[in-house]
């Protein structure tokens, strides 16, 4: 009964601890925003109201995020890594700290701080474009990364051809790689189907639903990738 209940709390500590993440509530909060979205399908209603809300909500998760970025732009990169890689990588950096930096003026313009109301907008037009640009750069660094850990698999398999390869800690440790970049990679794509949504691009075929839908599916796979090992084990 006591060994259960440690077990109990133990994993209560892990929620704790993952909820108490900055980063974890704004994805929560995320999976509710584009869940309305998908609901309302553009409509006026409840469903739109907590959608504009929640979108609000996490604009002040995200103030001086952009600082994270900036110091990962400016930081030395990886030993190693390749040129495209790394020009890629810095890319990434700079949009998204550009759309965090600009999403800020949106936040004051909606709270009423900033009342440029016309340039605000456009502003966050220009943030959502730097978002959709660094999501293209993740979707190309995921390529890369999942096309050299596959390589990297296959020799293994070769390696490994007389023994039983899911019993090697290194080729188990390159699979668990690979299936986290193939679900950041398909994270990225899709996240560039949300801004074209919220850009309204393709309005007959990027619809509020399919925005809805899409950016509820990246959020869920954020949620996902912020939990702790241990609970991530469990899921899997």
């Amino acid at each position: 009964m006591s060994s259960a209940l440690d077990v109990t709390r133990a994993e209560l500590a892990l929620l704790v601890l993952y909820l108490n993440k900055a980063e974890a509530r704004d994805k929560i909060c995320r999976a509710i925003q584009y869940g309305s979205k998908f609901l309302s399908n553009g409509e006026p209603g409840t469903a739109q109201n907590v959608d504009k809300t929640t979108s609000l909500a996490r604009k002040v998760f995200r103030l001086f995020k952009f600082v994270n970025d900036l110091h990962a732009l400016i930081s030395p990169p990886a030993p190693g890594s390749p040129l495209p890689v790394i020009l890629l990588g810095k890319s990434k950096n700079a949009l998204l700290s550009t759309f965090l930096f600009l999403d800020q003026i949106v936040w004051a313009n909606r709270t009423g701080i900033y009342k440029n109301k016309e340039r605000a907008e456009r502003l966050g037009r220009i943030a959502l474009y730097c978002w959709m640009g660094s999501s293209a750069c993740s979707t190309l660094i995921e390529i890369g990364e999942v096309g050299r850990i596959s390589a990297s698999l296959k020799k293994l398999e070769k390696d490994l051809k007389k023994t039983d390869k899911y019993k090697d800690e290194h080729y188990c440790n390159k699979l668990n790689q690979l299936n986290q970049r193939r679900l950041a990679l398909i994270k990225a794509s899709m996240d560039i189907v949300v801004a074209i949504g919220l850009l309204q691009l393709a309005p007959k075929k990027v619809t509020p639903r399919v925005t809805g839908a899409f950016g509820v599916i990246t959020s869920l796979i954020s949620c996902y990738q912020l939990l702790p090992a241990r609970l991530k084990d469990k899921k899997a």
